[in-house]
């Protein structure tokens, strides 16, 4: 059998990759050196494969949410925002993300426990998901504002899908606590 190399076969050329989207990602940490952490564990999403930018917000202190309230003597936390954006799939970035945790030693043992690093993917780009693994956006973003503050101060226009200007969130959680 001959062929002809003249005319070799066409083989179908790349497949178009996921348009590049940004993810609003929640970081927090109240144990260790935690804005060191922070600093080092967005580096870290930096070099993700298909990730291109990285925007850290400044980062924030404040008392330690529980599942009962906020609890003064619990190690402060430091939180902080970043936009990154991607052409990775909102569930792998989040798989990505819980990798991240594990590498600066996060240990699951009790739901809003003390923790060296906690990553919450907020949003991605407009969409939403209600999957239990997954649900966008993150379903009590509008109501913390240890998230919603670090990401005013790098954004002023932000929005939060289906929730509304990440200001008018902020100015309403405010007013709701000098009630």
């Amino acid at each position: 059998m001959s062929r002809n190399l003249a005319n070799p076969p066409r083989l179908p050329g790349p497949r178009p990759g996921r348009a590049a989207a940004v993810a609003v990602v929640a970081f927090g940490a109240n144990l260790g050196d935690r804005e060191a952490t922070i600093r080092a564990a967005a580096d870290r999403i930096a070099r993700l494969p298909l990730v291109s930018d990285v925007r850290l917000s400044p980062l924030f202190e404040t008392v330690a949410l529980r599942v009962d309230g906020p609890d003064p003597e619990a190690p402060a936390y430091v939180n902080a925002v970043a936009l990154v954006t991607t052409r990775l799939a909102p569930s792998i970035l989040l798989g990505m993300l819980h990798a991240v945790e594990d590498e600066h030693g996060r240990e699951r043992h009790e739901r809003w426990g003390d923790r060296t690093l906690d990553l919450d993917l907020i949003a991605y780009g407009d969409e939403s998901s209600d999957d239990d693994r997954l649900q966008l956006p993150h379903p009590r973003a509008a109501e913390r504002l240890f998230v919603l503050e670090p990401w005013l101060a790098l954004d002023p226009d932000a929005e939060l899908p289906g929730r509304g200007r990440v200001a008018d969130l902020v100015t309403s959680l405010r007013t709701a606590e000098q009630r």
